[in-house]
């Protein structure tokens, strides 16, 4: 059954998810960005950063819990109404802080508010979507996180020399409620949207699941927690969003240090690395719809994409051997393209493995998990750049990083497949 029979308002819902998750890396990638500034002005060692970094990742493990649990049971509508106010408001609220404490408080704030996005997002997926799409319509939403990076380092700069570090968080977090007014007029579930074809409605319910939409009765932790499908989710996210988090937060000053890139201006390397990941988003979404589209069982074509995506981040090992600045540009965009192609499809085997009133809430333990291993990784890494800016040699620092992270998606893929081999639908 092709679009053009059935009707295509379902993309118009990807558009909206696609901008609201730009707009959430774009409020969160402005720090790194910054650091250099801030640096100065507040006086920070790479620990303190860690410590800030922490403290958003630590506030964003919690939020995930709460948004995905409130989620499943509010709806994915008002769920996302409340997600993008808090955040924004938190993201302006960095201009009036006065000390490395009040950031930490800031971040926290933006940490709580942001960790809504994706528990809402992959369950507007799951409600709008049949499964040969999901993982196709989670790597266009997806690639946002890619574009709002992208965004950043040709935005702040310019905000920065312009009007100050203070406007740049102004600016960037009123965005948010630009995009609230669309997504109240645009938005809707399929059941209750006036724009929405009968053909587009059954396509949509093509598979043999339950139609359920909306707010739904909550499903127990400790009955999700019981499942081994869970723990696979979890396991998978635990090892590799930390990764993503170094990416974001300290790719900006790598370069600094290493190559004496300007951060003051508009940085071409950053915007190569996280346009190539959105290459990586959208077509490692496509890679596993395509498959399954040939016929491949969802399972299997789920699995060997991430084994695929999981090897293409070994490379990065290399990059201690990078002798200027484009060959680790080269390195370090497959990996976090390799980052964003993984991070597609591990978000649609929760909606593959469990039915959609438990979606958000999978989602939102799993996300947790992957946050709560982005406590550590950050407070780990300022430890190892600081012992290392120290003595002179930095670079080595983030060598010991870059090793770390080349192997970590193979570890997560094994550990996954150990646990559900065959990826078996849950019952509930």
């Amino acid at each position: 059954m092709k679009d053009v029979k059935v009707g295509n308002y379902r993309w118009v819902v990807v558009a909206l998810l696609f901008f609201a998750t730009t707009i959430n890396y774009l409020d969160r990638q402005i720090i790194g960005l910054l650091k250099p500034t801030l640096e100065a002005q507040f006086h920070w060692t790479e620990i303190d950063y860690g410590h800030i970094v922490t403290a958003f990742t630590a506030a964003y493990a919690a939020g995930l819990l709460i948004f995905g649990s409130i989620i499943d049971k509010i709806g994915t509508k008002l769920g996302y109404v409340i997600s993008i106010i808090l955040w924004s408001v938190a993201a302006m609220l960095h201009a009036i802080v006065k000390s490395t404490t009040g950031f930490i408080v800031v971040r926290m704030g933006l940490g709580i508010g942001e960790s809504g996005n994706f528990p809402a997002a992959i369950k507007a997926v799951a409600e709008w979507f049949p499964k040969k799409e999901r993982a196709f319509a989670t790597g266009i939403f997806n690639s946002g996180a890619n574009i709002g990076a992208v965004m950043a380092p040709v935005l702040v700069p310019w905000i920065l020399g312009i009007y100050g570090w203070q406007m740049a968080f102004i600016i960037t977090g009123s965005i948010g409620f630009i995009w609230l007014v669309f997504w109240l007029i645009f938005y809707e579930i399929p059941s209750k949207h006036k724009k929405l074809t009968t053909a587009e409605y059954e396509f949509i319910h093509s598979d043999a699941e339950e139609v359920v939409e909306g707010p739904q009765e909550k499903v127990k932790w400790a009955t999700l927690l019981s499942k081994r499908q869970t723990w696979t989710f979890v396991a998978g996210k635990l090892l590799t969003d930390p990764i993503w988090y170094f990416f974001l937060f300290w790719l900006p000053s790598y370069f600094a240090s290493t190559f004496n890139l300007d951060l003051k201006k508009p940085s071409l390397p950053l915007v190569i690395v996280y346009s190539a990941t959105t290459i990586g988003s959208i077509g490692g979404g496509y890679l596993s719809s395509w498959l399954i589209k040939k016929g491949w069982p969802i399972f299997k074509a789920r699995k060997v994409s991430m084994l695929i995506f999981a090897i293409c981040v070994v490379p990065i090992i290399t990059a201690r051997f990078a002798n200027g600045i484009w060959e680790a540009v080269g390195l370090i965009a497959l990996a976090a393209a390799a980052h964003q192609a993984w991070s597609a499809t591990i978000f649609t085997t929760a909606s593959d493995m469990f039915p959609k009133r438990a979606v958000s809430s999978v989602v939102g333990i799993g996300s947790m998990a992957g946050a709560v291993g982005g406590i550590f990784f950050p407070t780990f890494i300022g430890y190892i750049l600081e012992t290392y800016k120290e003595s002179g040699h930095l670079v080595v620092g983030y060598n010991i990083i870059f090793t770390i992270c080349g192997f970590g998606y193979l570890l997560a893929w094994f550990i996954m497949h150990l646990l559900s081999p065959t990826m078996k639908r849950v019952e509930l």
